[in-house]
């Protein structure tokens, strides 16, 4: 079926737009150390798959992209390191966030989501 074919869905714009906002902070992730970005790659072709799968086969097909959201479309596994940095960066922020003066029903719920987040990361096969 051809992207044409499809029919309209009135958040195909929307996702295809999200799509390329989650591709180039992908990007970035790739090229900065402390920053992930397969998690945003992962998000662009979700995005991509329901909005353009044109750019979704582009983006599973990229040489430096692909593979990252290949082996989590495969497995569901997360390198070792990725994890220690994602681990790393969630008590990292939680740490600023206890420095700004946050109300403490924010730091309940923001300290409730990181540590889900954190035993989700950690549960995950690794690569």
């Amino acid at each position: 079926m051809s992207e044409d074919d499809q029919p309209r869905h009135p958040w195909r714009p929307l996702l295809f737009a999200a799509g390329w906002v989650f591709t180039a902070l992908g990007i970035a992730g790739v090229i900065l150390p402390l920053m992930p970005g397969t998690i945003f790659l992962i998000a662009a072709a979700w995005c991509f798959s329901r909005s353009s799968p044109r750019f979704e086969a582009w983006l599973l097909g990229h040489p430096q992209l692909g593979p990252h959201v290949l082996r989590w479309r495969k497995t569901g596994a997360i390198a070792r390191r990725a994890k220690y940095v994602a681990c790393g960066s969630m008590v990292l922020s939680f740490v600023l966030l206890t420095r700004t003066g946050a109300p403490p029903v924010a730091l309940v719920v923001t300290a409730a989501c990181l540590i889900g987040s954190g035993f989700y990361v950690a549960s995950r096969p690794e690569a």
